[in-house]
C-alpha cells in the first residue's frame, strides 16, 4: 500500500504535465493564429486594367524622378499612350473572357469581373487615349515639361475603373478618393493662372464634404445590413423585411448625395462652372469623362444592383433630381458667354439624361446609360480638344466671340467642332441622337412626363449649341455696317443720282449708307418687325459687343476706336482704356503683330510689374492645330460620325454588357 501510493501520485502529476502542455501549444497556435493576417486569394486578372494603368503610371513617375535632366513633354505623352493602349488590349481580353465563360468576383468578393466592368475600363482606357494626345498639344504650347499631368491623370483613371469594378462599398470609396484627389491637382496644374488655383480649392473643398458624407452612407447602410458587400446588401433585403429601416433610407440618401456631387447633378452642381472654366482645358475634357463614367458606373450598380427591393423609395428621389438637373443645365448653358463654361452647364445637362436610364431601374435603362455615357466621352473629349486648340498660349480665348468667322479662318477646325457641338444637341447621324433617343425610349415605359421633360431641355439646349456653330460660320461684322444686318454680296447697294459704280475690291465689303432702302424678304413683315429682328440678330451674333468690335478692329490691325493708349506694357502690347460702358479695372492689350493681332481683357491685379490674370483673350488670327490634337479630334469626329449612321455595334456592346451585369 505504501509503494502504491507514491507511483499513482507520480502518474497524476504525468497526466497533469501533459495537459498542461497540450493547453500551451493550443494557446499558442491561437496566438499565431490571431497574429497572422487572412489574406484573400486574388486573382490578379481580375484587376489587370488597373494594375496596368497604375503601374504605369508608377513607372512613368519614377523614370522622370531618376532621369538626370527633365522628362519631355513628349516622351511622357507617348508613355501614356503605350499604357492607355495597354490597358485598352487587357479590358478588350477582359471583355472576350467574360463573353466566353461569363462573370466572377475576387480579391474575397470585393471585384466583379463582368461585361459592365469591362465596358467601363475600355470607355476610362479610351478616354486617357485621347486626353494624352490632346495634353501633349497644351503642354508644349505652354512650355511646360515634365510628366506630372500624365501621372496624375493615369493614376484618376485607375480611381475610375475601380469604382466600375468594385463589389463593395469601400472599394467604391476607395476607387472614389483616388479618381477625385489626383483631380484635384490636376485642376491647379497651371500655376500661372489664379483661376485655376481658385477652381482646385472649390474642388478640393466640396469634395471633401462629399466624400465625408459618402462615408457616413457607407457606416449607416453598413449598420442597417451588417455589410458593405454589394451582393449581400442585395441579399439581405431581398430575404429579410425590416419593421424600422430609417437608418437604411437615410445611408441610401447619403450615398446618393456623394454620387449625385460626383456626377455634377443638382442641386450638388455648384462646383462645376468655375473648376471646368479654370483648370486646363484637356484636364477639363478629362474631368467631364473619365469622372462621369467612373461615377456613374457606381452608381448604377450600387442602386440598380443592391438597392433593387427600394426602386419605391429612391426613384422618386433620383425623378426630382433629374428634372431639375435637365432644366437647369439647358437654361443657364443658355447665357453663358465662356464657352467652357457653356459646356459645363451642358454636361449638367447631360448627366440629366444618364439620371433617365437609371431612374427607369430596368436593364433597357442601365444599358441606355452605358450607350450615353460611351456617346458622351468622345463628344465631350472631342469639344475640350477644340476649345484647348483655340484657347491659345494662355489657354484664355474662350469668349464665345472670339469663335465669330471661325470657318473662314479655319474651315476644317470649325467643320469638326461644329459635327460635335450639333452630335450633343443630338443632331441625326450621330451618337448624340441615339444616346438621347434610347435614354427617353427607357423613360417613357415608366414615366412620360419626365421624357417629356427631357426633350423639353434638348430643344432648349439646341439653341446654344447652333448659337456657336451659327457664329463660327457668320464672318466678322464689317466696319460701319448696320448691327444685325448681313448685305449679301450679290446685293446692289443703292447709289445717289449721278454716282457711277465701281466694281469693289476682293477685300471690300458693300455697306449701305444710313437711311438708305434695303431689300427685305417678305416674311418680315413691316418695319418694325424689321427693326425687331435686326436688333435679335445683332444680339445673337453679338453685333454690337464690345469684344466683337474690338476683335473687327485687331482684324483691321487698329485699335477700337473708342481705345485710348496708356502706354506699352511689352511684348508687342499696348495697354488702351475700356470702350465706354466697361468695368474700370478692365483693360484691352492689343498686339501689334499686324492681322494675327490678339485683346485681352484682363484684371490688373496692383502695381505694373504684378502678374496680368487673364480672363479673355481675343485673337483674329488662325490658332495652331498640334498634330496629335488633330489625331485626337478626328478620332473622336469619325466615332460620332461612323457609329451615327451605324449605331448597331455599340447599341449591341451597351446591351450585351447589361445582359452580363452581376448582381
Amino acid at each position: 500500500m505504501s509503494l502504491a501510493h507514491p507511483l499513482a501520485a507520480s502518474a497524476g502529476a504525468s497526466r497533469r504535465a501533459v495537459l498542461l502542455a497540450h493547453a500551451a501549444a493550443a494557446h499558442r497556435s491561437r496566438a499565431v493564429d490571431a497574429a497572422r493576417i487572412a489574406t484573400p486569394h486574388i486573382r490578379y486578372e481580375a484587376i489587370l486594367p488597373e494594375i496596368v494603368m497604375l503601374g504605369g503610371a508608377v513607372l512613368l513617375l519614377a523614370v522622370g524622378a531618376l532621369v538626370e535632366r527633365q522628362l519631355r513633354a513628349r516622351v511622357a505623352t507617348f508613355g501614356t499612350l503605350a499604357v492607355s493602349a495597354g490597358a485598352l488590349g487587357v479590358s478588350l481580353w477582359q471583355w472576350a473572357d467574360v463573353t466566353s465563360h461569363g462573370g466572377f468576383t475576387a480579391v474575397d468578393r470585393a471585384v466583379v469581373v463582368d461585361g459592365f466592368s469591362a465596358l467601363v475600363n475600355i470607355l476610362v482606357s479610351c478616354a486617357m487615349f485621347l486626353t494624352a494626345l490632346v495634353a501633349d498639344g497644351y503642354l508644349r504650347r505652354e512650355r511646360v515639361e515634365g510628366a506630372e499631368l500624365h501621372v496624375l491623370a493615369m493614376v484618376s483613371a485607375s480611381g475610375a475603373m475601380i469604382m466600375g469594378s468594385a463589389n463593395d462599398l469601400i472599394v467604391i470609396f476607395l476607387g472614389l478618393e483616388i479618381l477625385s484627389i489626383a483631380l484635384y491637382v490636376l485642376a491647379a496644374f497651371n500655376h500661372r493662372r489664379a483661376a485655376s488655383g481658385e477652381a482646385a480649392l472649390k474642388y478640393f473643398i466640396l469634395g471633401s464634404f462629399s466624400s465625408a458624407v459618402f462615408v457616413y452612407g457607407i457606416a449607416l447602410v453598413y449598420g442597417a445590413t451588417g455589410t458593405s458587400n454589394l451582393a449581400q446588401i442585395a441579399g439581405f433585403l431581398s430575404t429579410r423585411v425590416l419593421t424600422s429601416d430609417g437608418l437604411l433610407l437615410a445611408g441610401m440618401t447619403l450615398l446618393m448625395v456623394g454620387f449625385a456631387f460626383k456626377v455634377a447633378a443638382v442641386p450638388f452642381h455648384m462646383w462645376t462652372p468655375d473648376v471646368y472654366q479654370g483648370a486646363p482645358s484637356p484636364v477639363t475634357g478629362f474631368m467631364a469623362a473619365v469622372a462621369k463614367a467612373g461615377a456613374f458606373a457606381a452608381f448604377l450598380r450600387v442602386f440598380v444592383s443592391s438597392f433593387e427591393t427600394l426602386r419605391a423609395d429612391w426613384q422618386p428621389i433620383v425623378y426630382g433630381i433629374a428634372v431639375v438637373t435637365l432644366l437647369l443645365g439647358a437654361g443657364l448653358a443658355v447665357v453663358q458667354r465662356d464657352v467652357k463654361r457653356m459646356l459645363a452647364y451642358s454636361s449638367i445637362n447631360h448627366a440629366g439624361f444618364v439620371l433617365l436610364g437609371l431612374q427607369a431601374a430596368t436593364a433597357g435603362g442601365v444599358s441606355a446609360s452605358l450607350y450615353y455615357l460611351f456617346a458622351y466621352t468622345f463628344m465631350v473629349i472631342g469639344s475640350f480638344a477644340v476649345v484647348t486648340v483655340l484657347g491659345r498660349r494662355g489657354d484664355a480665348a474662350h469668349d464665345i466671340a472670339s469663335y465669330r468667322g471661325l470657318a473662314r479662318r479655319q474651315p476644317l477646325l470649325a467643320l469638326m467642332f461644329a459635327v460635335l457641338l450639333l452630335a450633343q444637341a443630338g443632331a441625326p447621324f450621330t451618337t448624340g441622337l441615339w444616346a438621347k433617343l434610347q435614354v427617353v425610349l427607357a423613360s417613357v415605359d415608366h414615366s412620360v412626363p419626365l421624357a417629356v421633360i427631357a426633350m423639353i431641355s434638348a430643344a432648349i439646349a439646341a439653341f446654344f449649341y447652333l448659337r456657336v456653330a451659327v457664329l463660327m460660320y457668320t464672318p466678322l461684322p464689317a466696319a460701319g455696317a448696320a448691327p444685325g444686318v448681313e448685305t449679301p454680296a450679290e446685293e446692289p447697294v443703292p447709289l445717289g443720282r449721278g454716282v457711277a459704280a465701281r466694281a469693289l475690291a476682293p477685300t471690300e465689303v458693300a455697306v449701305p449708307a444710313a437711311g438708305a432702302p434695303r431689300a427685305r424678304p417678305l416674311w418680315t413683315g413691316d418695319e418694325r418687325n424689321a427693326v425687331a429682328l435686326d436688333r435679335l440678330n445683332a444680339g445673337l451674333l453679338l453685333d454690337d459687343d464690345p469684344m466683337t468690335l474690338a476683335l473687327v478692329g485687331a482684324g483691321d490691325g487698329a485699335a477700337p476706336e473708342d481705345a485710348v493708349g496708356e502706354g506699352a506694357l511689352g511684348d508687342g502690347a499696348q495697354a488702351v482704356s475700356p470702350p465706354a460702358g466697361g468695368a474700370g479695372r478692365e483693360r484691352v492689350l492689343v498686339g501689334e503683330s499686324g492681322p494675327a493681332a490678339s485683346l485681352a481683357f484682363d484684371t490688373l491685379a496692383g502695381g505694373r510689374e504684378e502678374t496680368l490674370d487673364v480672363v479673355n483673350v481675343l485673337a483674329t488670327g488662325p490658332a495652331r492645330v498640334p498634330p496629335l490634337s488633330a489625331v485626337a479630334i478626328g478620332l473622336c469626329v469619325a466615332v460620332t460620325v461612323v457609329l451615327g449612321f451605324w449605331p448597331g455595334p455599340l447599341t449591341a456592346f451597351a446591351h450585351h454588357a447589361t445582359l452580363l451585369f452581376q448582381r
